[in-house]
């Protein structure tokens, strides 16, 4: 029978569309950067602190690939792993609508689907862990919304209450009014908060909360993981200020992110295009002359983001051997080509990794169900025969896959 898991790569391959399970099986290309951000995320878990970089890289050089090899590595360190993709319903200035997207897009480690609400489940009154989290609650952040509502959605018997409770901290707030009669029906007090929360303000306060809520389950560190920056550009003035406000953060974060390590990836033009188009710097002093940072911080840090460097002949040869490998898994077969083959049948695929994959797809796919593909044959062994150069499969187009 043939493999499962193999079929499911090289589906995924042949479509385009990266996953976190290509992720896991092509790792082996930038060992360099790769090395790299397994220090740090060590350091984040054997500190404690948090920390931040940004990529860059041009269309189709494997940012998003990137993202899903992290992914894989945090989850094998016992990391929490939150996904965004930024865009017009989830823009970067908005930072309410960034945690709701994150939360709702938030893998535990080693599970296939998000979700984190079976954790709640250890949270009953009496145990250590919510005492914990309500004297973190009361202590340690801006505002003590998160104290009332925890402690409300302990000791609630009320479902229609408990799905609303539980909504809110998945980034679905309730109002300050709605939580003060939910509380005062439970407990018969009213409550006083010391600072009103607004969500436009005190989203990093659930941030932070959550944080120390992994933290506290024995997880090494929460990994958030945010593609599409790029996107950001497409903001008014005022609107990407404040994205970079934002992005700061969770780049330049505070002292109450615990074990939180956040990367964004976005399009080597934006500095070209943005920065240096839009005149931000010019923007920002303009905007807010008193209060630059750290906003002018995250600009220099775009600027000087590390770009994807297209990958070495040595580095694709290694990866469509890889393909060659799955292929064979995937369809019970033993393609035994040459890697010369296989790079010369790529050629015309253009430059970017996604095209020379699917033409590599596309060469394994008619050897196995013709035996032959352009000018190269399989015998009856299953061995190769050349009888000329190798023609590439000119017909897969440069689009977005």
């Amino acid at each position: 029978m043939f493999d499962v898991e193999a079929r499911r790569v090289i589906e995924a391959l042949r479509s385009g569309v990266p996953s976190r399970a290509v992720g896991q099986y092509f790792s082996e290309a930038r060992p360099q950067l790769m090395r790299d951000i397994s220090g740090r995320l060590e350091k984040v878990s054997e500190s404690g602190r948090s920390d931040g970089m940004v990529i860059s890289g041009k269309y189709g050089e494997g940012k998003t690939h990137l993202l899903n090899t992290v992914f894989n590595l945090a989850h094998s360190n016992n990391m929490v792993v939150s996904w965004l993709s930024l865009s017009k319903e989830t823009p970067m200035d908005k930072l309410y609508l960034v945690y709701q997207k994150l939360i709702s897009n938030t893998y535990l480690p080693m599970r296939q689907q998000p979700g984190f609400l079976q954790v709640l489940e250890k949270l009953t009154p009496n145990s250590p862990l919510a005492g914990e989290m309500l004297l973190y609650g009361s202590r340690e952040l801006e505002t003590d919304k998160l104290y009332y509502l925890l402690k409300a959605y302990m000791n609630t018997e009320d479902q229609e209450e408990k799905f609303l409770l539980q909504a809110d901290l998945e980034g679905d707030f309730i109002s300050n009014v709605s939580l003060k009669q939910i509380y005062k029906r439970i407990f018969s007090q009213t409550v006083k908060y010391q600072v009103s929360f607004a969500k436009t303000k005190h989203t990093a306060d659930y941030f932070a909360f959550m944080s120390h809520l992994f933290a506290q389950l024995g997880y090494n560190g929460w990994v958030i993981l945010v593609d599409e920056a790029e996107l950001m550009g497409r903001l008014g003035k005022k609107a990407r200020l404040n994205a970079y406000r934002n992005m700061a953060k969770l780049l330049m974060p505070s002292e109450k992110l615990e074990s939180v390590f956040s990367m964004f990836a976005l399009s080597a033009s934006y500095a070209e295009d943005v920065i240096e188009g839009k005149h931000e710097f010019e923007n920002l002093a303009s905007v807010y002359p008193q209060e630059q940072e750290p906003a002018k911080s995250v600009l220099h840090l775009l600027l000087k983001a590390p770009q994807l460097n297209p990958l070495t002949r040595e580095e694709i040869s290694r990866i469509l051997e890889r393909v060659q490998e799955f292929h064979g898994r995937a369809y019970e077969w033993h393609p035994e080509v040459s890697p010369d083959s296989i790079v010369k049948a790529t050629q015309a695929g253009g430059y970017l990794l996604r095209t020379k994959i699917r033409a590599a797809i596309e060469f394994f796919d008619q050897l196995y169900q013709y035996g032959e593909a352009g000018n190269t044959r399989i015998n009856e062994l299953g061995k190769e025969q050349f009888e000329e150069e190798v023609p590439a499969l000119d017909l897969l187009d440069e689009g977005n896959i």
